[in-house]
């Protein structure tokens, strides 16, 4: 992966904010600081994006149908001896 060089302008607040990160140990330098809020931000983003695809799959399944609690706990109940 190659890597690409960037410049950022943060204020004194933020700059000391990723001085302690450093500093207590999480992180090696600014970098990795930056890099890791990156990574989160896109697994964020995953994260949100895959509950929008199963919240449209929901409202596109047709109408809703009465829950049946006691099915629920029957099929569960089977699942549990299934897996003994």
């Amino acid at each position: 992966m190659s890597m690409h060089r960037k410049t950022i302008t943060l204020t004194e607040q933020q700059d000391d904010w990723i001085k302690v990160q450093i500093e207590s140990g999480h992180f090696g330098n600014d970098s990795e600081y930056i890099r890791d809020l990156i990574r989160r931000d896109q697994q964020a983003k995953e994260r949100l994006a895959t509950l929008r695809r199963a919240l449209a799959d929901g409202e596109s399944s047709g109408a809703p149908k009465p829950l049946d609690i006691a099915a629920i706990k029957a099929a569960g109940r089977e699942m549990i001896k299934a897996a003994d």
